[in-house]
């Protein structure tokens, strides 16, 4: 039994399967229950106990959010990492397997990119793009370099930087799947496009 840790965004929330005040998008559109979400189809198919699905609807990796919020202290992927360091969650709960399914909402939020930044990483950097999705990265591997980190880049984003997490996962040895073709109505997974994430992810990964 492999003890796996999802952090995302809308694409993998459902109501009351998420860390209590995160925001949530589904139950919505025809997935109506959470047998029906893409992780949980993906737990049917492996041995894999999902300790925790860390995603918020309309989340950044990076520190900024829609309108230029400042998502430092409270959405963004980076935060949300820290807070589960400091507070020993993975002392207590050793994790084999990580996904990573982000970015959809730095490139619907036009955040700016910035560098391609793979080290050296200020503060100030983690507000655009490109540092903060290879800050995330690196840190995940570096506290965690025996698990299994798992990329998946979605469709229908930024060709930049759909380009940056798959240079990103590759530099840092991790593992990434590149969507194709996910059915969406209102630019989320249907019941049909939930199945073809988690086909493609079980194919490309498991």
């Amino acid at each position: 039994m492999k003890n796996v840790v999802i952090f995302g965004d809308s694409y993998s929330t459902f109501k009351e399967y998420i860390p209590e005040g995160f925001e949530t998008y589904y139950p919505l559109l025809d997935v109506n229950s959470v047998e029906k979400t893409w992780w949980n189809r993906l737990r049917g198919k492996t041995d894999f106990c999902l300790v925790q699905n860390n995603s918020w609807s309309g989340s950044t990796i990076c520190y900024t959010g829609y309108g230029n919020s400042d998502c430092s202290k409270t959405s963004s992927f980076i935060h949300r990492y820290r807070k589960l360091k400091k507070e020993s969650f993975f002392d207590k709960n050793p994790i084999d397997t990580i996904f990573v399914f982000g970015g959809t909402n730095d490139s619907w939020a036009n955040v700016e990119l910035g560098e391609c930044m793979l080290d050296s990483w200020k503060e100030e950097d983690l507000f655009y793009v490109r540092p903060a999705i290879s800050y995330f990265v690196s840190t995940l591997k570096k506290d965690m370099p025996f698990a299994n980190i798992i990329v998946v880049i979605n469709t229908q984003i930024k060709q930049e930087i759909q380009a940056w997490l798959k240079q990103v996962a590759q530099y840092y040895g991790c593992s990434f799947v590149e969507l194709q073709n996910v059915d969406k109505q209102d630019g989320h997974p249907t019941v049909k496009g939930m199945q073809d994430i988690c086909e493609q992810i079980y194919s490309a990964t498991i």
